[in-house]
């Protein structure tokens, strides 16, 4: 498989009006601050938006956006089997904000980031594990598992926690919303 386009946030605000920008992160991450314009298409539905995509693509570029590039760079891969072109925002919307580029934000009940929600559920469950073992001693187990599970997840750039986590119902796309993207982009 070949490596994707990418372009850095610097030269993607030159050039942001000639995208049509796509978010595939969570609903939730998206909502917490997306490139301004951006349509969120979360990565586990890329495959139905397909068609839109290839229609949307047919009349200019895409920049595949997500929190720190590696989702994107997935996007673009899936893409590039259904000969579709697309080119993937290095360092994501993390690096665009950081280097003060503007993000739009949706404050209505918008969900943590996914790696906090990562954070948050990775160390409670350590805390839950650490907090048992001193009673049942087995429990402790739960801890060494967790951590593991982020060790595999540094080496491997992929977490099995944040998949999970992406199902809940405040990080999934409800179907109108993903429908009004996929019209907008057949358009």
């Amino acid at each position: 498989m070949s490596t994707p386009a990418a372009i850095d946030p610097a030269q993607a605000a030159e050039r942001l009006s000639t995208y049509t920008v796509i978010d595939v992160r969570t609903p939730g991450e998206y909502a917490a601050g997306h490139l301004p314009g951006a349509h969120n298409i979360p990565l586990d539905h890329l495959r139905t938006a397909l068609p839109a995509l290839k229609t949307a693509a047919a009349r200019g570029e895409l920049l595949m956006v997500c929190a720190s590039g590696a989702r994107s760079a997935s996007a673009c891969a899936q893409l590039a089997e259904a000969d579709i072109t697309a080119t993937t925002l290095t360092g994501g919307t993390t690096a665009w904000i950081r280097q003060g580029h503007p993000a739009d934000r949706d404050t209505t009940g918008a969900a943590w980031p996914m790696e906090r929600q990562v954070r948050l559920a990775a160390g409670a469950l350590i805390v839950a594990g650490l907090a048992l073992g001193t009673r049942y001693r087995p429990a402790r187990w739960l801890s060494a598992a967790v951590g593991s599970g982020l060790v595999l997840s540094a080496a491997t750039d992929t977490c099995g926690m944040a998949a999970l986590l992406a199902k809940l119902p405040h990080n999934r796309p409800r179907t109108t919303d993903l429908d009004a993207t996929l019209d907008a982009l057949g358009r």
